[in-house]
């Protein structure tokens, strides 16, 4: 079992203030005004189910993804204090459209893919506009691994994807395979991302940090701070990409995505839900580094010890304050 220890705990831990075993559980309940409004620490027996909903289907994600995820314990499963979203090597036939796409009635049709996986969200169980996100994960390695902590709208109020926004807490792809770019010759990195705008003017802006030498099939926290007026992307507590509401205003702006000079901070400024995937092979991975999907050291799991999401239950300041 591993232990989970935030510093406030830990120093009342040291003042004999809690118990190991209770400090050893217990995130920090505020955090300068901000309230601990989601957490799991993947204690139980299984995925709680008043929290996530798993996914079912061999859509691809319009990515080319390899995968079909199934919500079996074989992809899903919590133990040892962490959940595991698994991929495994097997051909398996299931849905080719996302649940959100099918409809009543009408035949849904079918695709196969080489590989089953695991993903997981907050859709209809927590939502939440502005706040910190902190999520303690052990990323897969290989090529043709594409992990991800991200974030979606409740209700695309501004368009379909990527209109009404998408922001990327995590994204990682091929980690740990020789690339002849990257410094050290291995990839390391890791994206902090945001995707806006049409699908005529498809916007993103994304940097990535790299993970320390050695350290890249190990556990590392990602953590976002979703502000009025920008987001700000920290791997292990290190700030290492910040961007401002301007910037994605300008760009919208600049290819006559117009929106209404009142909606000041869209489209991120509506309700945003959690999404933890593995998927195997795409666009991305596939032509990178290595290029296509190693079909070695399967099954591999994206590990989750713990997620932890901040909000702010009266108003935050375009500064960032939480006013009380």
């Amino acid at each position: 079992m591993k232990l989970k220890l935030s510093r406030t705990f830990l120093g009342m831990l040291i003042c004999g203030g809690l118990s190991q075993a209770a400090a050893a559980q217990a995130p920090a309940k505020t955090i300068d005004g901000w309230v601990l409004a989601f957490s799991d620490e993947f204690d139980g027996p299984a995925l709680d189910p008043a929290k996530w909903t798993s996914y079912k289907d061999c859509w691809g994600g319009n990515n080319k993804e390899r995968q079909c995820y199934t919500g079996r314990p074989s992809n899903i499963s919590v133990h040892d204090g962490a959940l595991d979203l698994t991929a495994r090597f097997e051909e398996v036939t299931g849905p080719s459209l996302p649940l959100d796409q099918r409809k009543p009635g009408v035949v849904t049709p079918t695709a196969t893919k080489p590989f089953t996986s695991g993903k997981v969200s907050t859709l209809g169980k927590f939502g939440f506009t502005y706040g910190r996100v902190e999520v303690r994960a052990k990323l897969p390695t290989g090529q043709g691994v594409w992990p991800a902590i991200w974030l979606l709208p409740e209700k695309f109020v501004y368009g379909e994807w990527p209109g009404s926004g998408e922001i990327d807490v995590m994204e990682a792809v091929n980690i740990g395979v020789h690339c002849v770019d990257c410094p050290g010759g291995m990839q390391n990195n890791v994206y902090g991302t945001i995707h806006y705008g049409s699908n005529m003017h498809h916007q993103s802006q994304q940097k990535a940090v790299q993970l320390p030498k050695g350290t890249e099939g190990d556990w590392h926290t990602y953590r976002i701070d979703w502000l009025p007026n920008k987001i700000i992307w920290y791997l292990d507590g290190k700030e290492y990409n910040e961007i401002k509401l301007a910037n994605w205003r300008d760009k919208l702006q600049h290819n006559a995505v117009q929106l209404a000079p009142s909606i000041q901070n869209a489209p991120f400024d509506r309700p945003f839900y959690l999404i933890l995937n593995f998927a195997v092979g795409g666009e991305w991975p596939e032509s990178h580094d290595l290029a296509g999907v190693a079909l070695a050291d399967y099954p591999k799991s994206l590990g989750v010890d713990w997620v932890r999401i901040y909000t702010c239950p009266t108003m935050v300041t375009r500064d960032g304050a939480c006013l009380g």
